[in-house]
């Protein structure tokens, strides 16, 4: 199955100046084109968007992205290094992920605490209510 400029780029989440801009610095290989000389992106083109674009969401630096597609454009002779790029990015990941935890949890506690506030207020009367710090 093929799929235009258009159809890729809202099955990937991406836009579709960010698919030029992807086959631009290389990140992405010049898709096939259709009879008419449109773009006319593959499932396979389509596997390795939605593989990119999980590293973008995931914070990895666009100048890495090129260079494991550029690994990865030369061969298996490269999967060492590709394997090493990924290890590295997932410990970033997981770096971020405890820090979003921990931001998380305060958040929770926050809330929480505001409940409380809420439940006690409800109990009191208007002039008996003290703003507490945030």
């Amino acid at each position: 199955m093929t799929y235009s400029i258009a159809e890729a780029a809202s099955s990937s989440g991406l836009s579709i100046d960010t698919l030029r801009y992807y086959e631009r610095i290389g990140l992405v290989e010049p898709p096939a084109r259709d009879p008419g000389g449109r773009r006319a992106y593959s499932d396979d083109d389509m596997a390795w968007l939605g593989f990119l674009t999980k590293l973008r969401t995931t914070g990895m630096p666009i100048r890495r992205m090129r260079e494991y597609a550029h690994l990865r454009h030369a061969g298996l002779a490269t999967a060492g290094r590709r394997k090493e790029i990924l290890i590295e990015h997932r410990s970033d990941v997981l770096e971020r992920i405890a820090e979003l935890q921990n931001c998380l949890e305060v958040l929770n506690y926050k809330v929480a605490n505001y409940e409380r506030c809420e439940r006690d207020l409800a109990g009191q009367e208007p002039y008996l209510v003290h703003e507490e710090s945030a």
